[in-house]
């Protein structure tokens, strides 16, 4: 199965490939989100380590049943070869009602099909306060006009 665009990456692609992740992300559909990986995908994601998609849809179903609100923005960093850095920032809501903006780094890399085989996250989680979130899109992807994280300072 071959996951366009494909390495090795230009800056146009690789800006692709982090938009139509962000946008696999922000739909919460674990099954979705693991077809972009390949079936042996290694993940470092904080503390806790991931082989192949059927840890990942796992990993991912209990990530958004405490991720309440859960939106994401991905931007590109840097990419080379069959390689993309990205920083992002999300936003959710716990179960007491708390709000949180999560904000990090991956390291991706592709196989020559452009699915990915590695991802290595390092993410923080701030807490806010209702009031100073900034992701108030519609659930789901988005917008195309809504800033970047570049253009909302962070």
């Amino acid at each position: 199965m071959s996951r366009p665009p494909l390495p090795p990456f230009t800056a146009e692609t690789a800006a692709q490939k982090v938009r139509l992740a962000e946008d696999a992300w922000n739909s919460r559909d674990p099954e979705a989100v693991s077809r972009a990986y390949t079936p042996q995908s290694r993940w470092r994601n904080r503390a806790s380590f991931q082989n192949g998609r059927a840890e990942i849809v796992d990993f991912l179903a209990a990530k958004w049943r405490n991720e309440d609100e859960y939106r994401l923005i991905k931007e590109l960093w840097a990419y080379d070869g069959n390689r993309i850095a990205v920083r992002f920032a999300y936003e959710w809501r716990d179960e007491t009602g708390q709000w949180y903006r999560s904000y990090g780094n991956e390291n991706w890399q592709f196989d020559a099909d452009g699915l990915m085989e590695e991802r290595h996250a390092s993410i923080n989680d701030l807490p806010i306060e209702a009031s100073q979130r900034k992701f108030r899109w519609p659930l789901g992807r988005r917008p195309d006009d809504h800033p970047s994280l570049s253009e909302l300072g962070l």
